[in-house]
């Protein structure tokens, strides 16, 4: 399954005084649709991090099409795009329950050494998860 659901009710401090999602919470959004897919498929980013890994955001691209409201339940999209070397690529979307396209997003992270904070290959476990794609 390339592609995971996870679903967010949106709160109030979440929102601007009229109610409407501000731009700095889609962010946050995305990271819960990303480490929800990585658990899906059986990695933990909190393992993934421990065993000296991480796995920063180098470029983020969003499209605001429609806002997000104070209480909607909002059912973020991840889909693995690619995986190439030290780079792997995620399409995003967020719907609302009525199925309307609210924001896209396509990211680019790469894998690191905590230690060194240079790019690394990932282990064989996570390879292992991104080619049965």
């Amino acid at each position: 399954m390339k592609e995971h659901k996870v679903e967010v009710r949106v709160r109030y401090g979440e929102t601007d005084q009229m109610g409407v999602v501000y731009h700095g919470s889609y962010v946050p959004y995305f990271e819960i649709g990303r480490v929800e897919w990585l658990r899906n498929k059986g990695i933990s980013y909190k393992d993934m991090e421990q065993n000296g890994i991480a796995l920063p955001i180098v470029s983020l691209h969003l499209n605001y099409k429609k806002p997000a409201k104070y209480d909607d339940l909002l059912t973020i999209h991840t889909k693995l795009k690619s995986y190439s070397g030290v780079k792997i690529e995620f399409d995003c979307e967020i719907r609302n329950e009525n199925e309307e396209l609210l924001t896209t997003a396509h990211f680019i992270l790469v894998f690191v050494d905590v230690n060194s904070g240079k790019p690394i290959s990932p282990p064989q476990y996570i390879l292992d998860v991104i080619y049965a794609e």
